[in-house]
């Protein structure tokens, strides 16, 4: 018989029905019952925090305050893309928020922020800087498919090192590091030590920029001053946008791209030919082994994945013609279940319009006592290609949303 385990009063619960049918077999054999149903699912925290719509940004649990920071704003073919160097506070959970600081880093989106210990650390990033574009509104040179614009990005790319104790003061602790600069990187802290890898430099033609240079490089650091190379090239293709995690011992590596969309080149499909689904892991950064070359959810740019209750659990992301509306869990990283209940779709999105990329989350406890934990999600994009950037405007968000992750309980 197992023991019924609650929180306190005020804490949604959520019996999350596909992370239990990925539970051992035996916990349901014998004539036991099955979980009870859950009793919540995604609920929104706020609907306009008071931070502005943005992507690209990053999230941050310190001590009992929610940090927010960074990030780009709608993207205006025009006049550019507002970017972001704010930060800002919650201590209750996401339902209000404070402006602490206009960073000392410049501003900037796709970058990394990890906490290790009691500081926050930001690393890399690009600043979607732009140049009037001398062949508008012709553009001879542009491949089919991509449109003219006025400006042409013409991005920094960022690889200094901050650290902050309280999220308000930050102070440059290199303003080189030994990786080159770059965006969409993946990095985490593992066994005390920082590890950046992939990502990449240049902006996509296929938005008007002239290209790429994408990473599969290794870098691990004790301080985040010094970095060394840990392998120049790992095996797995290079990529931004990969979404790493610790889970069980392992650095894993899970999905990402090689490019955004295809610019109208012949015979492109972007989840066949840009977009990642593979998942690798390691223990070392320069040891990896192949998961599977192919997850259960489909290839993608801009999803998350977080570790909760001994799963990795994958949702949102960018999907041509249109984004994925499902929510996937594993144990391994190798066998990957949809949660179709509760937990799908993400944000009670009513349609694939409504399903982010580019978001941030985090997993914490969000109750004194309580000891299943809760996802948070914050801002993200719902810009599409080929809509006016009128429109566009408006699907850039600064909501917070949250789900509750408790198991059913047993008898």
């Amino acid at each position: 018989m197992r023991r019924r385990v609650s929180c306190p009063a005020g804490t949604l619960g959520l019996a999350v029905a596909g992370l239990l049918l990925l539970a051992p077999p035996l916990a349901l054999a014998g004539g036991k019952k099955k979980p009870h149903p859950p009793k919540s699912a995604w609920s929104e925290v706020v609907e306009h925090a008071e931070w502005s719509p943005r992507a690209g940004l990053q999230a941050v649990a310190l001590g009992r305050k929610l940090l927010v920071m960074g990030g780009r704003g709608p993207f205006n073919p025009a006049f550019g893309t507002e970017l972001f160097n704010d930060v800002w506070s919650s201590e209750d959970l996401g339902r209000s928020w404070q402006k602490i600081s206009d960073a000392e880093w410049p501003a900037r989106g796709y970058f990394q922020a990890l906490r290790r210990g009691r500081s926050v650390y930001v690393l890399g990033g690009q600043n979607f800087d732009i140049l009037p574009n001398l062949d508008f509104p012709l553009c001879p040179g542009n491949p089919p498919g991509v449109p003219c614009l006025p400006f042409v990005p013409n991005s920094t790319f960022f690889n200094d090192v901050w650290r902050s104790d309280d999220g308000a003061n930050w102070t440059q602790i290199t303003p080189a590091a030994g990786w080159e600069g770059r965006a969409g990187l993946s990095a985490v802290v593992f066994n005390g030590r920082f590890f950046v890898f992939g990502g990449s430099q240049g902006d996509d033609a296929s938005t008007g920029g002239t290209g790429r240079v994408l990473f599969n490089d290794v870098w691990t650091s004790k301080d985040g001053v010094n970095w060394m190379q840990v392998t120049p090239s790992a095996p797995w293709a290079p990529r931004a946008g990969g979404v790493a995690v610790v889970h069980r011992g392992h650095i894993y590596l899970l999905g990402g791209e090689r490019g955004f969309t295809c610019g109208g080149a012949p015979g492109c499909v972007p989840e066949r030919d840009l977009y990642f689904n593979d998942v690798w892991r390691t223990r070392n950064g320069r040891d990896w082994e192949l998961v599977t070359p192919a997850a259960g959810w489909s290839a993608r740019p801009g999803h998350q994945c977080v570790t909760a209750l001994g799963y990795i659990a994958c949702f949102g992301g960018y999907g041509e013609p249109e984004n994925p509306v499902d929510f996937w869990v594993s144990r391994d990283g190798a066998r990957w279940r949809e949660v179709k209940k509760r937990l799908s779709p993400p944000w009670r999105a009513a349609s694939a319009d409504d399903v982010k990329y580019d978001f941030d989350a985090l997993v914490v406890k969000s109750r004194p006592g309580c000891w299943f934990p809760t996802i948070f999600t914050f801002g993200g994009d719902r810009e599409r290609f080929e809509l006016p950037p009128e429109e566009n405007a408006t699907r850039v968000d600064n909501d917070v949303w949250r789900v509750d992750l408790r198991p059913g309980h047993r008898r």
